[in-house]
């Protein structure tokens, strides 16, 4: 038996609303992971690469990321994500409102680890964050934070 610790999570998700229904969410649902924020892809990568603002930023253990993003789509955040050595084991989860074939094919080309369509109704939006965390928390091996991570 391995010791709990909190996932840290971070979403990459422009729209204030769809935010406010992540964190909700996870209030709910008593979700104690870390969910950290970010509004476009440019700020995805620094975060990721602990660049400029971000540099103190924690390796997340997850990404849940739209596509539909300002300065840089989601879609380039991927190919970027699994192109880098370092990055390419957090798994992404593709969480959207598009539900085109196009879309779906093409994240998983780039090796998305799953591919969510967002629900509009709330009560379906929480049911499916916490069927996200139940999963990668519960059920899903993680890899263990790397040192100096």
């Amino acid at each position: 038996m391995h010791e709990w610790r909190p996932i840290e999570v971070l979403l990459v998700e422009d729209d204030q609303g769809d935010i406010l229904l992540t964190k909700e969410a996870f209030d709910l649902n008593k979700v104690r992971n870390r969910l950290h924020v970010v509004t476009d892809g440019e700020q995805a990568l620094a975060y990721l690469r602990r660049q400029g603002d971000f540099a103190d930023s924690t390796r997340p253990d997850l990404i849940l990321l739209d596509l539909n993003l300002p300065r840089l789509g989601g879609l380039e955040v991927l190919a970027e994500v699994k192109a880098d050595a370092t990055l390419r084991t957090i798994p992404v989860v593709i969480l959207t409102t598009s539900e085109a074939e196009e879309d779906i094919l093409h994240s998983y080309r780039l090796h998305a680890n799953a591919y969510v369509s967002k629900p509009v109704d709330f009560e379906q939006f929480i049911r499916v964050v916490r069927q996200i965390d139940d999963f990668f928390v519960t059920v899903v091996k993680l890899p263990a934070p790397e040192s100096g991570a």
